[in-house]
């Protein structure tokens, strides 16, 4: 299936989701990498998280000369390296985590505990990503640096998103890797 959702994301939007669907999102969606993840947790977040859409990615952003910001490319980043941290803020109510490469177990029952979903970018499609994207509408923690800062987009169809990991425990991953142990034997 294929499915159009609005943040913030509510428990229905992710309850009717399933492993293989596409999605596209449509209002805003924050990037958060390695540094603020673990600031999350230390500190709390800068945002209100619940019904959140995290996107594991470090944009590359552009100020002009009257401090607006646009977004010169986005892709996602290997979302394994936030597993230590994923569980505690899918825990503040994150809905959404978008990357690559899936994550681990304990990630994957917060998002059953949590009704949360993981959504695979794909890589290499930085600049369909920022077509996608209105403006940048904030920023949180510059001083973690640009790709480590949360960045707040306004986004419009965001996507091609595939349900990799949903809330009912299925994980394309692990299914992917079953079927090609079967084909094997």
């Amino acid at each position: 299936m294929e499915y159009e959702l609005k943040t913030p994301l509510k428990d229905e939007d992710i309850s009717k989701l399933e492993a293989g669907d596409v999605v596209y999102i449509t209002g805003k969606i924050h990037t958060a990498r390695d540094s603020a993840h673990k600031r999350i947790i230390e500190e709390g977040a800068p945002i209100d998280l619940n019904g959140v859409a995290i996107f594991h990615a470090g944009p590359v952003i552009r100020e002009d000369d009257n401090g607006k910001y646009e977004v010169i490319a986005v892709g996602p980043t290997t979302s394994m390296r936030m597993n230590p941290y994923e569980p505690q803020v899918l825990d503040m109510g994150v809905k959404a985590i978008i990357g690559k490469g899936g994550m681990d177990d304990a990630t994957q029952k917060a998002l059953v505990e949590d009704n949360a979903v993981f959504l695979t970018a794909v890589g290499g499609c930085a600049a369909l990503y920022v077509s996608s994207i209105n403006e940048v509408s904030s920023v949180n923690w510059l001083d973690l640096g640009m790709p480590e800062a949360i960045w707040e987009l306004d986004v419009e169809r965001f996507g091609p998103l595939i349900v990799t990991m949903d809330s009912k425990n299925n994980n394309l991953y692990k299914r992917d890797k079953k079927m090609g142990m079967k084909n094997e034997k």
